[in-house]
């Protein structure tokens, strides 16, 4: 398929070449984002993944432990009610209360306690150790809400055994319906610490647990003064109470970190479990990727770009020089005025224009009268400056763009006067000879009238002799007097002299 000539030239032109070279990097730079970016949101769904599957894990045991707990409590309640278990013995009927109490993990205390708080009956002593907790939390509660069913207190430290425990409660009825009690199973805060210390989340990750009133239960990695603290008027947790689960992106009041965080309610406990990732560490991996990428790719789009514009840079220079060569090819580099070479590219689409036209051309040769005298008398030099004022003041005499004065060799000079007739070119020659009468070079005694031109004019439409014609009248004006212009006439080929003698002043 041939393409157009424009897109050809288009595509074989050194700007598009220039233009190309810098898309091209770009492009990359481009495609290198799009793939950063692409690779910093596969880390943001690694780190969803992890966080949705830890939440699981953890939610899924926890959820199974305090369902062991709560069988365990609802069996105490339901063997209460057995028919003669106040008559047996007080080791029996610690037997019959706790048979299912033992296959919960990390069990702290399991307790009977009576209607006004004192120790009733104890799994793990006979006789029951003596203790009061008629002032607990949730023997208050329970006191208070008759079928409130599992109730989950916030943490506190077993008077019994020193260590830090989360209880778990359920309430004894009476045969009429009134307060008989509690029993009471508390799980070891080091269930959790277990639970958690298996999952790495990272230097700045954490996992919390909290009751539905904002009480922290739980905090990896462990620091005492969290657990027991309230985040119930915190923004964070407002949004983790707003939904069963959930994730966004925070920066912790506690140490200033921002950090992922994706929660859920475990079951219908009130339970709330967060993982929370920092983000620095999501993006820890990819960061490094992509500065290694991100630097490597702008290196290279850099020198490739900085190399198109060297090379872009250095076709310019090359385009100027050949410009300039082409110029220089085309002047005269004495006097700047266009060669013999250019006078004949200039004549030739003169001619095509007169033919087109209708209207003549005229050609003026001017030569500098006696010129050897001057390279002999004041030397080269000086003879070099005579010619540069001759050329300025040939220039001085045209004023159309499309006039224009050669310097075809030597001494001797052209004006090519396109759209004109034999009168005007004869004007034209006058002003030459009006120009000739200033110019003077006072450093080598040149003076004014000093230095004259002799003038062959030649007009014609269609004619290939003009050059030929302009030049037998510059011929005929040097053999009569110089000084002067001669005219050939195009009309019967012979040489009509007009001799202008010129006074000088």
């Amino acid at each position: 398929m041939v393409l157009p000539a424009r897109i050809a030239r288009w595509l074989r032109s050194t700007r598009t070449g220039i233009v190309l070279g810098i898309l091209a990097p770009t492009g990359m730079l481009i495609l290198s984002g799009m793939m950063l970016l692409d690779m910093r949101r596969d880390a943001w769904d690694k780190a969803a993944r992890t966080s949705n599957n830890l939440l699981q894990v953890i939610a899924r045991d926890i959820a199974r432990n305090v369902e062991i707990f709560d069988l365990s409590l609802q069996a105490v309640v339901e063997n209460i009610r057995t028919p003669g278990i106040e008559g047996i013995s007080p080791a029996m009927r610690q037997l019959v209360l706790f048979d299912r109490a033992a296959t919960a993990q990390d069990l702290g205390v399991m307790l009977v306690l009576d209607e006004n708080g004192a120790i009733a009956v104890d799994a793990s002593a006979m006789p029951p150790r003596k203790g009061n907790y008629a002032d607990r939390e949730y023997f208050q509660v329970h006191k208070k809400r008759p079928g409130l069913g599992l109730y989950i207190g916030r943490p506190l430290v077993s008077r019994l055994t020193g260590e830090r425990m989360i209880p778990f409660s359920r309430r004894i009825d009476k045969p009429d319906g009134s307060f008989g009690g509690v029993v009471l199973g508390t799980m070891k805060l080091a269930y959790f610490s277990h639970l958690f210390d298996q999952l790495g989340l990272g230097k700045d990750g954490a996992i919390n647990l909290y009751l539905r009133d904002g009480t922290r239960i739980m905090r990896q990695p462990f620091v005492d003064a969290d657990i027991g603290a309230s985040l119930a008027g915190a923004p964070i947790f407002a949004q983790f109470l707003s939904r069963p689960s959930g994730t966004l992106v925070k920066t912790s009041v506690r140490d200033g970190i921002e950090r992922y965080y994706a929660f859920t309610r475990i079951g219908d406990l009130p339970l709330i479990l967060n993982v929370a990732l920092s983000t620095r560490e999501i993006e820890a991996e990819w960061r490094a990727k992509a500065l290694v990428i991100g630097i490597t790719v702008l290196v290279l789009c850099g020198l490739a770009i900085a190399l198109s514009l060297l090379f872009g840079r250095e076709l310019g220079r090359r385009a100027a020089m050949q410009l300039e060569l082409a110029r220089l090819s085309r002047t005269d580099p004495l006097t700047g005025l266009a060669n013999r070479r250019s006078f004949e590219d200039a004549l030739d689409a003169a001619g095509k224009d007169a033919r087109r036209t209708g209207l003549p051309v005229s050609l003026l040769i001017v030569d500098a009268d006696h010129f050897k005298r001057y390279n002999d008398r004041y030397g080269h030099a000086v003879g070099d400056e005579v010619l540069k004022e001759l050329a300025q003041r040939l220039s001085a005499c045209v004023h159309r763009p499309n006039d224009m004065a050669f310097r075809i060799g030597g001494e001797e000079f052209m004006l090519l006067l396109p759209a004109t007739d034999a009168i005007g070119a004869l004007r034209v020659a006058d002003a030459v000879h009006e120009q000739m009468q200033g110019l003077t070079l006072p450093s080598a005694g040149i003076g004014r009238g000093a230095v004259t031109v002799s003038i062959g004019v030649a007009s014609g439409i269609d004619d290939p002799d003009l050059f030929r014609r302009a030049d037998a009248a510059l011929y005929e004006a040097k053999a009569t007097g110089r000084n002067r212009t001669c005219s050939a006439s195009a009309a019967q080929h012979r040489v009509e002299v007009r001799a202008l003698r010129l006074v000088r002043t």
